[in-house]
C-alpha cells in the first residue's frame, strides 16, 4: 500500500507550484494495523487542511499589500487613543489626521497623502476607523498652543528584541491603542500683527450714500465723468452731462464747494463719491435742488516714503499717466500726486424727425460727426501736522490747467411734403473751436477728536478760483449755390471764485442719536460773457449781434 500526500501553497512568498509539503508514505501492512495507520491518518489531514486555510488567508493578506499583485487592502483598521496636556489634562478639538506613503504616478516618488482625520471630543479620547492595516501609516496631532506631533504606526507585527527583518508569522492587528499622547506646550508670543480688509462698494452714513471707487479699474485714466456711469442713482447721458434725480447736483470735493467741473478732475484722483440727496445745512442749505456730489480725493498717510507710478493709452492713441508720491516722518505727513489725461473723442449720431403739425409737414434728417482732441493736466500737494493723536492741522493746494480743441460736421436734409410733391434743401455745418480752462484750489483744515467715540471739532478754510476762455467758429453753406455761406463766431470768458469759511461740532448722544453743532460763511463771485458775431458780407469782417450776447 502507498499513501502519497501533496499540499501546494498560493503564498506570494513561496514561488508558484512549489510544494509547500510533499511526502510519501510506502505501507505493507496487516489489516488490523492498517485500521489503525488509518485512524492516525484522518487526524493528521484534519490538522493539515487547517494549516492549509490559515496558510492561505495569510497569502490573501499579503498579496493585497504588495504592488503588483492582486487583491485591495483591507480599510478595517482602527487606531484610538487619548490626547492630553503635559499636566494630564485632556486636549479637545486636537486635529487628528493619519496620512499613508504613495507613489506618485506622475513623479514616480513616494508622497504622503490624506486617509482618515478627526477631532478629539472633550475629554481628549479620539477614534478613526477604516484605515488599511497594511504598511506603515503616519499620525499627525496638532492643537492650538501646543507642539505638532507626527508618529509613525503599524498595524503589522513588531520585531522581536534583537531581531533583523520582518517579523515572522503572526496577523495584522486590526485595532491599536496608542494610550495617552502627551502633548508638549508650545507659546509664542506675537510681535506685531496686521489686519487687512477690503472696503465695501457701498455704505450708508447718515444722510448721504458713499462709494468706494479708488479700485475701480474700469474708470482708470479716465475723468470723474467716467466715475459717475458706474455710480448708482447717478445719470450720465452721452454728453457727458450728470444728473441726480433729474437734475444737475451740485460738485463739492473734500466736502467744500469747488470751481472744477466732473471732467476737470482725473478718476485716478478719487477715493470715493458721496451721494447726498437730502443735504443738510452742514453742507448746503439749499441743496441745489437735485442734492450735492462730494468727491472725495485720495489721502496717503502711510509711515516712511512710499510712491506709485502708472500710465495707459486708449484706442484712439489719447495717453494717460500719473505719479503719487508720499512721506510720513513723525509728526508731518507730506503728498503729491500729478496726472495727465489726454482726450481724442469721437462722436457720431444722426436724428431723424418728421413733423406732422407743421404746414406742409417736414422731414428733417440731421447726421453729425465731432472730433475732439486735447488734454489736462492736474496736480495736488498737501502737508499734515499731527500736533497731537487726536489734533490734525492740514493744508493742501490742487491747480488744474485744461485745453481741448474740436471739429464738427453737421450736414441737415430737409424735406418740406406739399401736395403737388416735396421740396428738399441740404445745408451742412462745419464748426470749430478750442476752449481753455485754468482752476486752483487752496484747502485749510483744523481737526480735534474727544475720547468720546464720534465728537469731533473740525474748521476749514477752503478757497477755489477757475478761469475759462472759449473761441468757436460756424460755417453753414447751402445747396443753392446763389445763397452765400452763413458765418458766425461765439468768444466766451469768465471766472469762478468761492471762498468759504466753516466750523462744525458733533456730539453723540445715544447710540442712534447726536447733535451737531456749525457756523458757515461763504462767498461767490461769479462773471461768465458769451459774444456772438455774425459775418457781414458789406464789411467783410464779424459785427457783434448784441441780441444772442450775454
Amino acid at each position: 500500500m502507498i499513501w502519497i500526500f501533496y499540499f501546494k501553497s498560493t503564498s506570494p512568498f513561496v514561488a508558484e507550484n512549489h510544494p509547500l509539503i510533499s511526502f510519501v508514505v510506502f505501507t505493507w501492512q496487516p489489516a488490523y494495523i492498517f485500521a489503525a495507520q488509518l485512524k492516525i491518518m484522518k487526524k493528521f489531514i484534519l490538522a493539515a487542511v487547517v494549516l492549509i486555510i490559515t496558510i492561505g488567508t495569510y497569502a490573501q493578506i499579503s498579496a493585497g499589500a504588495r504592488p503588483g499583485v492582486g487583491g485591495n487592502i483591507p480599510a478595517i483598521g482602527h487606531l484610538y487613543g487619548k490626547i492630553t496636556d503635559p499636566d494630564g489634562k485632556a486636549v479637545s478639538d486636537a486635529s487628528v489626521i493619519v496620512l499613508q506613503g504613495k507613489m506618485d504616478t506622475v513623479t514616480k516618488k513616494m508622497k504622503e497623502t490624506l486617509v482618515k482625520g478627526g477631532t478629539s471630543a472633550n475629554n481628549g479620547e479620539f477614534s478613526i476607523e477604516g484605515l488599511p492595516i497594511m504598511g506603515q501609516l503616519t499620525l499627525k496631532i496638532s492643537a492650538t498652543g501646543y507642539a505638532a506631533l507626527d508618529q509613525k504606526v503599524s498595524f503589522m507585527s513588531q520585531p522581536a528584541a534583537g531581531q533583523t527583518g520582518p517579523p515572522q508569522g503572526g496577523m495584522p492587528s486590526t485595532d491599536k491603542d496608542l494610550g495617552t499622547i502627551k502633548l508638549k506646550t508650545d507659546v509664542t508670543q506675537l510681535q506685531s500683527v496686521s489686519v487687512t480688509a477690503t472696503k465695501p462698494l457701498m455704505k450708508f452714513d447718515g444722510e448721504k450714500k458713499v462709494f468706494n471707487v479708488d479700485k475701480n479699474i474700469v474708470s482708470a485714466g479716465g475723468t470723474a465723468v467716467d466715475v459717475m456711469k458706474n455710480v448708482p442713482s447717478v445719470n450720465v447721458d452721452i454728453d457727458g452731462n450728470v444728473s441726480l434725480r433729474n437734475s444737475s447736483p451740485q460738485i463739492f470735493v473734500d466736502g467744500r464747494p469747488t470751481t472744477l467741473t466732473l471732467d476737470q478732475i482725473p478718476a485716478d484722483a478719487i477715493e470715493t463719491v458721496e451721494v447726498i440727496t437730502n443735504p443738510s445745512a452742514k453742507y448746503d442749505a439749499s441743496g441745489g435742488g437735485a442734492g450735492i456730489l462730494n468727491i472725495v480725493l485720495k489721502k496717503n498717510r502711510k509711515s516712511g516714503y512710499n510712491g506709485n507710478l502708472r500710465a495707459g493709452v486708449d484706442k484712439r492713441g489719447g495717453v494717460n499717466a500719473g505719479a503719487d508720491f508720499n512721506i510720513r516722518k513723525n509728526k508731518l505727513n507730506f503728498t503729491a500726486s500729478g496726472m495727465v489725461n489726454q482726450n481724442r473723442g469721437r462722436t457720431t449720431g444722426a436724428t431723424d424727425r418728421t413733423n406732422l403739425l407743421d404746414s406742409p409737414q417736414t422731414h428733417v434728417l440731421q447726421n453729425i460727426f465731432t472730433k475732439q482732441n486735447g488734454g489736462f493736466a492736474f496736480g495736488r500737494v498737501g502737508v499734515d501736522y499731527f500736533a497731537t493723536n487726536r489734533t490734525t492741522f492740514s493744508i493742501s493746494g490742487v491747480k488744474v490747467h485744461g485745453k481741448f480743441d474740436s471739429d464738427d460736421l453737421l450736414t441737415i436734409s430737409t424735406d418740406s411734403l406739399y401736395n403737388a410733391g416735396k421740396i428738399s434743401s441740404l445745408s451742412s455745418r462745419t464748426t470749430t473751436g478750442n476752449r481753455e480752462f485754468n482752476a486752483y484750489g487752496l484747502v485749510g483744515g483744523f481737526k480735534h477728536i474727544f475720547p468720546k467715540e464720534g465728537e469731533e471739532l473740525t474748521t476749514d478754510l477752503n478757497y477755489f478760483s477757475g478761469k475759462f476762455k472759449n473761441n468757436t467758429l460756424y460755417n453753414t453753406t447751402y445747396q443753392n449755390a446763389f445763397q452765400q455761406a452763413n458765418l458766425q463766431r461765439i468768444l466766451g470768458n469768465g471766472d469762478n471764485n468761492t471762498f468759504t469759511v466753516q466750523s462744525d461740532y458733533v456730539k453723540p448722544l445715544a447710540a442712534k442719536t447726536k447733535i451737531e453743532l456749525g457756523a458757515r460763511m461763504q462767498l461767490r463771485s461769479i462773471s461768465s460773457n458769451q459774444y456772438n458775431y455774425n459775418f457781414d458780407y458789406n464789411v467783410n469782417d464779424y459785427v457783434l449781434n448784441s441780441s444772442p450776447s450775454d
